[in-house]
C-alpha cells in the first residue's frame, strides 16, 4: 500500500484480490504467506477507515442525537 490515501472501496477491491488469490491452488506457499500478510494490513486499514467515519458522524450529530452502529 502507498503512503497517499486510497478510498474504502479500493482497499475492499485490493482485499477481494487477495481472497482470490489466496484461492488459487498454484501459487507458493510463499505467495500464499505475502498475500495473506497484504490481507491483513487492509483488513486494518478498512477497520480503522471506518472507524474514523464513524466517529465523525458522531461528532457531526453532537446535538443530542445519536447514530447506533452495528458491530461485525
Amino acid at each position: 500500500m502507498s503512503d497517499k490515501e486510497i478510498r474504502l472501496e479500493e482497499m475492499m477491491d485490493e482485499l477481494e484480490g487477495c481472497v482470490k488469490g489466496l484461492e488459487n491452488s498454484e501459487i507458493s506457499l510463499e505467495e500464499s504467506f505475502h498475500i495473506y500478510e497484504k490481507g491483513v494490513k487492509l483488513v486494518k486499514a478498512c477497520n480503522d477507515r471506518i472507524d474514523k467515519v464513524e466517529k465523525a458522524v458522531l461528532k457531526l450529530e453532537e446535538d443530542g442525537s445519536t447514530t447506533v452502529f452495528a458491530e461485525a
